[in-house]
């Protein structure tokens, strides 16, 4: 059973050294310390981190950004255990959490439409794409993605 509590400082320093390979790499954090002085993603005060983990090994981390109307979710699956069914599991976990801290908002993500591993997790656990894909800026450059809600 996967546990999960506020990310820590270590923790975050330790995410950042994962590595994707292949066209997975976009998904690269720069290193903590530069987040840090730039006050972005893990460094950012809005966003609301949690580390997951099964028995010792830190297995993934997931975001949630309690907005006006809806909760923003975000996930990163340590690379070495992908396709092993954390992804799904820890989806489910944030949604539980996101219906208890912000009860009746719906829940979002956003995934690059190229990404089909991640639509296919998202939608076992639940979500469904909405609309059409969208083009946004992030930094790494401009990606298409699709929305996806859980209601």
């Amino acid at each position: 059973m996967l546990e999960y509590h506020k990310t820590t400082d270590s923790e975050k320093y330790e995410i950042c050294e994962w590595k994707y390979s292949g066209e997975y790499a976009i998904y690269n954090n720069p290193s903590y310390g530069e987040q840090l002085e730039k006050g972005i993603g893990f460094a950012n005060p809005l966003n609301n981190f949690f580390s997951v983990y099964d028995g010792s090994k830190l297995v993934g981390y997931f975001n949630l950004i309690d907005e006006d109307k809806e909760v923003f979710f975000g996930i990163g699956v340590n690379p070495e255990l992908c396709d092993k069914g954390y992804g799904q599991e820890i989806t489910k976990i944030a949604c539980e959490l996101s219906h208890d801290l912000y009860p009746g908002k719906p829940i979002y993500l956003e995934v690059r439409t190229w990404n089909m591993r991640a639509v296919k997790c998202y939608e076992k656990a639940g979500f469904e794409v909405v609309g059409d894909p969208i083009v946004q800026t992030t930094r790494i450059g401009e990606g298409t993605f699709y929305h996806m809600v859980k209601r």
